[in-house]
């Protein structure tokens, strides 16, 4: 399994990301981390770390840089701007597609929070590199329906049973979703996850979907 941590140039910007490829893995995890974290996001990397135990490649990269993020925290004026970090995803997208490591292999983006939102406009962007999206507490919503009639892929949508009103934001966006989909809902789990075995189900969900997806993908 290789392991470095690598700088993605997006929309003017460097992001620096941690890339993990196992050997002959099958694809690769893009993670798009919510507003307020980053790729230090512990969720996400326990999520990241039972994918790579099913052959999967995974980059977890920050979307804003460090001086952006200073910035953020006192204005909020970035993790909102969907477009921007739909940009910024589409580039680490083609860098995949160019790195020696991950050239070639199918790629799954991974959104949390806003960060899904982001992921979905990417994936609508670039149709022919993403195989599929999958959302974790995920504002779908904030993707507009422009990006979710155009997305191609399939869609997964991951949500705590308890958090009510991203639910109902991700059942409203699953209506608008033109590309097939699904929605999980985890019993008794709130927006983090947090409850005991919540995070657990969570990764084992996304697992047997992408396992799903990749037996459905046709050979590269």
């Amino acid at each position: 399994m290789k392991s470095k941590t690598v700088v993605v140039p997006a929309d003017g910007a460097e992001l620096p990301g941690d890339l993990v490829v196992p050997q002959s893995a099958r694809a690769v995890v893009l993670f798009a981390h919510g507003s307020g974290s980053s790729r230090h996001s512990p969720r996400n990397r326990a999520v990241a770390a039972t994918l790579r135990e099913a052959g999967l490649g995974t980059l977890l990269i920050d979307l804003l840089t460090e001086e952006e993020e200073r910035r953020d925290v006192v204005t909020a004026e970035h993790r909102f701007d969907i477009a921007l970090l739909g940009r910024r995803l589409v580039a680490a997208l083609e860098w995949l597609g160019a790195e020696p490591g991950t050239r070639g292999l199918p790629v799954i983006l991974f959104g949390a929070s806003t960060g899904a939102a982001a992921a979905l406009r990417a994936a609508a962007e670039r149709p022919d590199r993403v195989l599929t999206v999958v959302s974790r507490g995920g504002r779908p919503d904030l993707a507009g329906d422009d990006a979710l009639i155009a997305v191609r892929a399939p869609v997964l949508l991951v949500v705590g049973g308890r958090d009510g009103e991203v639910l109902r934001l991700n059942e409203e966006a699953a209506r608008r979703l033109r590309a097939a989909h699904t929605l999980r809902v985890i019993p008794g789990a709130t927006h983090l996850f947090e409850e005991p075995g919540a995070l657990e189900e969570v990764a084992a969900t996304v697992r047997e979907w992408c396992e799903e997806m990749l037996g459905a993908a046709p050979p590269q």
